[in-house]
């Protein structure tokens, strides 16, 4: 016997497909919607239509926008010579609130993971390279998580930047153009790919975030 009327049980399990939402919290979400007046509830569904099919990635950074360019690519006062890896556009608004930083970004939409069958194909590495290899970018910044996946990502992408950027070397210094303060930041250590006027070469540096 089933429990709810089927509309309500596909609902329901509509909500439980959202990450971090199990059985109960997704009953709790369905019932909601249904106290909901009708002009409230199509309003709640338009929302989800519109976002789907007006955002897109970014061409240049792959971040989410609804414009053609997003507004940090498109913005004249951005350090082109400066782009910030991150995993996901969470990270991005979580840089951007500390209002330090000043280079482009590129978002991965991913980190490497052999055991969810994730490999650099999956993610965004490629449109990565590409920018780099046209020759105008002097510093990279590899702001992955401080998880398994996110310093596996940072590992592979610091050997695909020796032949561009150079040779690695280990260093204690905190680069200035990272503000890991962020409790979403939470990476243990930023990866940084520096060319300097004699040399290029790729800086690994160890931060800690506040917690």
């Amino acid at each position: 016997m089933k429990h709810y009327a089927p509309p309500l049980e596909k609902l329901i399990e509509q909500f439980e497909r959202l990450p971090g939402v199990g059985h109960k919290s997704a009953q709790r979400l369905a019932f909601h919607v249904l106290s909901m007046n009708k002009a409230d509830a199509e309003a709640f569904a338009q929302a989800i239509l519109d976002a789907k099919k007006q955002m897109h990635t970014c061409p240049e950074c792959q971040n989410l926008t609804d414009r053609e360019l997003c507004p940090i690519c498109d913005d004249d006062m951005r350090d082109e010579s400066v782009i910030c890896v991150v995993e996901d556009p969470r990270a991005v608004i979580a840089i951007e609130k500390m209002h330090g930083y000043r280079g482009l970004y590129h978002v991965l939409h991913g980190a490497l993971s052999p055991m969810r069958h994730i490999g650099p194909d999956q993610i965004k590495i490629k449109e990565l390279m590409a920018r780099i290899e046209e020759g105008n970018v002097g510093e990279v910044i590899l702001a992955t998580n401080s998880t398994v996946e996110g310093e596996a990502t940072a590992m592979y992408l610091s050997r695909l930047l020796r032949p561009v950027l150079g040779r690695i070397f280990p260093t204690y210094s905190t680069s200035p153009k990272i503000l890991p303060t962020a409790k979403y930041l939470s990476w243990k250590r930023t990866i940084v790919a520096q060319k300097t006027l004699s040399k290029k070469r790729i800086c690994l540096s160890k931060t800690t975030a506040n917690d």
